[in-house]
């Protein structure tokens, strides 16, 4: 098979480095890629959401199936671009389209399914710019901390969590008024806050059948101790162990066979990754939020651990078969360091020359914000590379994860010390 992956971060990687070692593959091809994409595959310069650039690519190269990395190309349409056209129809895409993509399109239309299929969830309401002062009156009725998420897709930005009033009301004002997040923010949902412990559950599926894969933690503030501003993420771990089998059991009767059944009761064709960021409140699991592509850097280390072929357990979607493929999981642990650029979520400098790729051996390095310029890995983005550390348990994932971190360097490198400790006080270590 030919294969092309859209996009150029560290999920995009991990997918590369998987479907590269499928007996299935024959060319592969990653459009933008970065550094590392390009030592396996052929980076091809495209942007994911050029449809017809994509599309001429894909009828010159005769591509069979399509990986969507990143959620703009599924909001805005690819599959059903692909549909529509009879020269393009054959060609297998992994994502959902438009329709079912607005599940992470627009938090409004994700609250309102969740709602309309009694899928657990914060309550909620949501204002514009027209009703700023309705907005603004319903704040006041709930307790703080307050939630306030922008409709649209802000780059993993969108979400504001406030400690107190004052804040919250000029926040909303910051959104809708003075458009923050552009036209993201044209609506702000808030919603109630929900104590607990976050994780992250992956599902795959053929629009009838489903595979539910490794959950993971992901860690999202720049700083240590989660403190600072929203990133894309600085870290993960898979599995949680607070995720055990009878939560888990919950997650499926109460969330996934809701969604899925949801999705065929409102008649949305969805094939593709269905990404549910969770909340544990006492042992019960509410949806924060659904996201229609695998999560950054949760792929990092939920991919690691499945052994079976990616590719076939892709390939097997077209045909509605997932039920019947294996899908073999690792009973290791995975842990992942995200290295970043100084100043990152805010302004960095690029550009900056990577030392110490090769003497990383006991962990993984899957490249993001990279370049190749003079013969040198380059920094080229904010995140720039995702450390992999396998073992037994969480401490000796952590321990390989850290000791590749530690190899690396750049001019004005950082990256969290503390990624799983609050997992390791959990099991009293």
């Amino acid at each position: 098979m030919n294969i092309l992956i859209l996009g150029s971060g560290g999920r995009e990687f991990v997918f590369t480095e998987k479907i590269a070692a499928s007996a299935e593959c024959n060319k592969l091809f990653v459009a933008p890629g970065n550094a590392g994409t390009a030592q396996i595959a052929k980076n091809i310069n495209l942007s994911p959401t050029d449809f017809k650039g994509i599309a001429d690519f894909s009828l010159e190269n005769k591509i069979d199936l399509i990986v969507v990395g990143p959620e703009a190309p599924l909001v805005e349409g690819i599959r059903d671009y692909f549909e529509y056209n009879s020269n393009l129809k054959d060609i297998q895409i992994i994502g959902p389209g438009k329709a079912g993509a607005e599940l992470e399109g627009s938090k409004e239309f994700a609250k309102s399914f969740m709602q309309r299929h009694n899928i657990p969830t914060a309550a909620y309401s949501t204002f514009t710019k027209a009703t700023l002062s309705e907005g603004l009156s319903y704040l006041q009725s709930l307790k703080p901390p307050y939630v306030l998420k922008a409709d649209g897709l802000a780059g993993g930005k969108g979400v504001v969590i406030c400690e107190n009033l004052q804040t919250a009301e000029q926040s909303l004002t910051e959104m809708l008024k003075d458009e923050k997040f552009g036209a993201a923010s044209e609506k702000v949902v808030i919603e109630e806050f929900l104590s607990g412990i976050e994780l992250s559950v992956f599902v795959l599926t053929d629009g009838e059948s489903y595979k539910i894969l490794p959950a993971a933690k992901d860690y999202k503030r720049i700083g240590e101790g989660d403190s600072g501003l929203n990133t894309g993420g600085m870290g993960a771990v898979s599995p949680v162990k607070f995720a055990d089998a009878t939560f888990m059991e919950k997650v499926e009767s109460k969330i996934i066979k809701p969604t899925i059944d949801g999705l065929k009761k409102d008649k949305i064709e969805y094939q593709g990754f269905i990404f549910i960021g969770l909340m544990n409140v006492g042992g019960e699991p509410f949806v924060i939020e659904y996201n229609v592509r695998m999560g950054d850097p949760e792929t990092q280390v939920v991919l690691p651990r499945l052994k079976s072929d990616l590719l076939s357990i892709f390939k097997s979607m077209k045909s509605k078969s997932l039920k019947d493929q294996e899908f073999e999981i690792s009973e290791q642990t995975a842990s992942t360091i995200v290295l970043v650029a100084g100043g990152y979520p805010e302004s960095y400098e690029k550009g900056k020359a990577i030392k110490g790729l090769d003497d990383v051996k006991d962990a993984k390095v899957f490249h993001a914000g990279t370049a190749q310029k003079d013969n040198e890995v380059v920094t080229a983005g904010g995140r720039v590379l995702a450390i992999t550390g396998m073992g037994d348990d969480l401490k000796t994932a952590l321990k390989n994860a850290y000791a590749g971190a530690n190899k690396v360097c750049w001019d004005d490198i950082y990256y969290r010390k503390d990624i799983g400790q609050d997992l390791l006080a959990l099991e009293g270590q």
